[in-house]
């Protein structure tokens, strides 16, 4: 995450008035069998925010282009988190932001994420970086509340972190940082919405011991193989028996995409978190470029 500081860098606050300007990136979560657990930070695309520090207990939210937003602070991605943050925090302090959403709300690329995880990041500049990065993300996950009605971190945490992030646990919170290989992420992006919150409902509840045997093994082996830097085992491991199959049905055309995809050389893919954005990692941008 990128910050255009209007102030010098500093472990003190910068003073009521002082500004930020951030960049938050869009993410992919899941990364096709790692639901709610894994995720990875992208280049682009990018939502824009400027967080100015006020003198006052309270968030004001500025839509300035792009999408619509609610500007009710206990409403809205980026404002919550700040909520949860002046709460903890025993000083007369609030935040105005302005945001230039770019990242197209239900595209499955982390838009609620992005303000969530920006908002938090910069209001930590502006006050001084008290908060470590575990702390932001637990802030940030109360927006992805407000937009999923779920407390997840898969977008959020490489939001944060950068690169690619394992959430091994929500309670309490434990975040782990995965190194890997040079890799090019193509994203495939029907021009349709889906809510998270609508593909969280049409989960199962229950799934069958056998289908969790086999997810398990894939995620393990998709962990080893960005460890590892070996291709070949990350290919074979971007499979999900449990949630596609079901999130797929949302996406038309999803099968054809994805065979397509791979018929061109990609190491394998699937749904962009909930969805209907389709995700492909390559190993050389080559071969993304023909993807």
């Amino acid at each position: 995450m990128k910050e255009d500081k209007k102030a010098e860098s500093s472990k003190a606050p910068l003073g009521v008035g002082a500004e930020v300007k951030i960049l938050a990136p869009g993410t992919v979560a899941n990364l096709v069998c790692g639901f709610d657990v894994l995720g990875l930070c992208l280049h682009e695309p990018n939502d824009m925010m400027e967080v100015k520090l006020l003198d006052e207990r309270k968030v004001i939210i500025h839509s300035a282009d792009g999408y619509p937003l609610p500007s009710d602070p206990t409403q809205n991605t980026a404002g919550a988190p700040l909520i949860e943050m002046i709460n903890e925090l025993d000083q007369n302090i609030g935040f105005e932001i302005t945001i230039h959403k770019k990242i197209k709300p239900g595209s499955g690329l982390g838009s609620s994420a992005a303000s969530a995880a920006g908002a938090t990041v910069a209001a930590n500049h502006l006050l001084g970086k008290p908060f470590s990065n575990l702390d932001l993300v637990r802030f940030a996950m109360h927006g992805e509340k407000v937009a999923s009605g779920v407390k997840h971190a898969d977008n959020v945490a490489p939001c944060i972190y950068g690169g690619i992030t394992l959430i091994r646990s929500i309670h309490p919170l434990d975040i782990i940082s995965i190194p890997c290989p040079d890799m090019f992420v193509t994203i495939v992006h029907p021009q349709i919405e889906v809510r998270t919150a609508d593909a969280r409902q049409i989960l199962r509840k229950e799934v069958l011991l056998k289908d969790a045997i086999k997810q398990w093994g894939n995620i393990a082996g998709l962990v080893a193989g960005f460890m590892q830097n070996d291709f070949e085992l990350i290919g074979r491991s971007l499979e999900d028996v449990i949630i596609e199959p079901v999130r797929s049905i949302l996406i038309p055309g999803f099968d054809a995409v994805k065979k397509q995809c791979k018929e061109a050389g990609a190491l394998g893919g699937g749904i962009s978190g909930s969805g209907p954005s389709i995700f492909m990692l390559s190993k050389d941008e080559a071969t993304a470029k023909k993807v």
